[in-house]
Order: C-alpha cells, then sequence, then structure tokens
C-alpha cells in the first residue's frame, strides 16, 4: 500500500525531491559520456518531448490542486455566512429558545476555528467533528422546540431554513478538506520529473562541454513547484492556508452580543 504523502513534511518532502531529480541528472550525465561518440542523434528530440511531457503534467497537477485551494476558500465563506444567518435569525425566536440558539452557536463557532486553526491530528480532527455534530443536534433541538410554539414561516421557518443550510455547509467543508490530489498523480509527476532530469543529464553527457548548472537550476525550480502543488494541497499544514477572517468575523459578530 502506498503511504499518503501528506504524512511527511514539506521541507523534507522537497530535500527528497531534489535529491532525486539531481541524482538522476548526474546519473544520465554519467551515461551520456560513456555513449559520447555513439550516435543519439534523437536525445534533443527525446529530450524535449519528455520536458514538454513534464510541464504538461506539472499544470495538470497544479490546476487540481489550485481548484481544490479555492474550493476550500469558498467553503468557509459559505459556512460563516451560513453561520451569521443562523445567528441574526435567532434572535428573532422566542425566549429561551432564541438565547440558548445563540449560545450554542458561540461554542459551535469557535469549536470550527479551533478546527481550522490549531491543525489537529487525524483522531482529534474526527473527534472535532462529533463534537460538531453533536452541537448540530442540539441547535436542531432547539428549532424542534421553537416550532412546537410556533410553526410559522416567520420566524421560525427562516430559522430552520438558515440552520439546515448551516449543517450542509459543514459537510461541504469537510469533504473539501478531504478532498485531495490522488497519491497517484503526484507519484506520476514525480516519476516524469525523474525521467526529464535524467534524459537532460544524458543530453548534457552527450555534449561534455555543457555545463551542468541549468540542469541544477531546473531541477531546483521543479523541485519547487512541486512543493508549491503540494502545499496548496494541504489544508491545515504548509505555508498557504485559506483564510479564516469569515468565520472569525461571523464568531465576533456573534460575541458582540453578548451571553
Amino acid at each position: 500500500m502506498i503511504s499518503d504523502m501528506t504524512d511527511y513534511p514539506l521541507l523534507a518532502i522537497f530535500v527528497i525531491s531534489l535529491t532525486v531529480i539531481l541524482g538522476t541528472a548526474e546519473i544520465g550525465r554519467r551515461l551520456g559520456l560513456r555513449a559520447a561518440g555513439k550516435g543519439g542523434d534523437n536525445i534533443t528530440t527525446l529530450e524535449g518531448a519528455i520536458l514538454g511531457l513534464l510541464a504538461l503534467m506539472i499544470s495538470f497537477t497544479f490546476a487540481m490542486a489550485l481548484s481544490r485551494f479555492e474550493a476550500r476558500r469558498d467553503a468557509v465563506l459559505a459556512e460563516a455566512n451560513a453561520i451569521g444567518t443562523t445567528a441574526l435569525r435567532a434572535r428573532l425566536l422566542a425566549e429561551p429558545e432564541g438565547a440558548e440558539v445563540l449560545r450554542l452557536l458561540r461554542r459551535y463557532v469557535q469549536l470550527r476555528l479551533d478546527m481550522i486553526e490549531r491543525l489537529p491530528s487525524a483522531p482529534e480532527f474526527n473527534a472535532d467533528t462529533t463534537r460538531a455534530g453533536e452541537l448540530q443536534n442540539a441547535l436542531w433541538r432547539q428549532a424542534q422546540a421553537a416550532a412546537a410554539k410556533d410553526n410559522a414561516m416567520v420566524p421560525t421557518g427562516l430559522f430552520i431554513q438558515s440552520l439546515n443550510e448551516m449543517i450542509d455547509d459543514l459537510e461541504k467543508q469537510l469533504t473539501a478538506t478531504r478532498n485531495r490530489v490522488p497519491n497517484i498523480v503526484l507519484l506520476a509527476l514525480y516519476g516524469i520529473a525523474a525521467v526529464a532530469s535524467a534524459f537532460t543529464g544524458y543530453a548534457g553527457g552527450l555534449e561534455s562541454r555543457r555545463s551542468r548548472l541549468p540542469v541544477h537550476i531546473m531541477g531546483l525550480l521543479v523541485s519547487a513547484v512541486i512543493l508549491l502543488i503540494q502545499d496548496l494541497d494541504r489544508p491545515t499544514a504548509g505555508f498557504i492556508r485559506v483564510s479564516q477572517q469569515p468565520m472569525i468575523d461571523a464568531a465576533a459578530s456573534i460575541a458582540a452580543h453578548g451571553e
């Protein structure tokens, strides 16, 4: 079974990627030096073809990672808006349901922020998700109690509608968080990068006067781009993070009305 690449630190992945790419380039160069003078007229054509394939694979993988990043960003905004709308409509409910809903929403939005900001482990994340579900059930019981007192469309019906959207948006957010670039795609990208590096090194070996510097620069750039792709693909770690400002604003808005 192939290990999930998200289990490894980004810095370690970058170092290993750079080592593998530069190592295959050096192996290819040495093979090229041995084959110098024995032909190899098509190597330049093959080198261009494999580099083109690498560029295509990088653009394809980058697009996948970026689309997932944008989906997580949109999910944060949608969930924050749903929580804010639910809080506004909860203030229209009769007591004690209205006050209890706002109290539960304060706990809920704080829990959601903690899940995103403190980088929980997988067991902790699952436990937090369970607690979020329990808070949703408590909110739904308050909605049932409010509907038993007054089942009018305004305000009870509107509150139930926004609460249902809030519950749905949590699942959308969790789905977006779990949706990663498939491991096999990243491994294919690494494989093509290694082959392209080897071909470039081999072509350099055939032309013994060609400097190693361009190959090393290419290896560094390819490793950096692959690192960027994996950084975009990690929702709870790395240097590129989805802004949680909409959720922070929603929490501040609910807290501003006091206990």
